[in-house]
């Protein structure tokens, strides 16, 4: 069933609230506000976790340890074993990572891990390595370079 199919006779229509027209209606003199305060004041509005002046339960609840998040650094993570795909004596870069399709963002910083085996020699660039990595990629006769 949808809104659009619901009869007449069924509320399909139905009247707005028309506050402040006289006791008799039932919305009268405090317009369904209460009486006096904040809440009658029109441009009211509470901010997220407010309990009406009590203290509120992110205040009551203990704070304990220390969070890195703000400070921490993300890396985009290559494989050794995937920079295979690239020709022998290449610069491989932010850039061409992101050409490739391997990052997402060539101004993050990117990690190279040492999970699979590097055939071709290749001059690797990128922020760290790992020193399985800077191994293999070695023993393949290629370099790295730290930005």
């Amino acid at each position: 069933m949808k809104l659009g199919e619901i009869l007449k006779e069924a509320g399909r229509n139905k009247r707005r609230k028309r506050v402040g027209r006289g006791n008799g209606s039932g919305h009268g003199k405090t317009c369904c506000r209460g009486h006096k305060g904040r809440g009658q004041r029109s441009g009211i509005g509470k901010r997220m976790g407010y309990e009406g002046g009590q203290n509120p339960a992110i205040a009551r609840l203990p704070k304990r340890g220390f969070s890195n998040f703000n400070f921490r650094k993300e890396y985009q993570i290559v494989n050794v074993g995937d920079l295979d795909c690239f020709d022998a004596d290449t610069r491989v870069d932010a850039d061409a990572l992101k050409a490739v399709g391997m990052i997402d963002d060539a101004a993050k910083m990117v990690k190279v891990l040492g999970n699979g085996e590097l055939k071709t020699k290749l001059t690797v660039v990128a922020s760290k390595f790992s020193t399985g990595a800077a191994e293999k990629i070695a023993q393949a006769g290629g370099t790295i370079e730290v930005v």
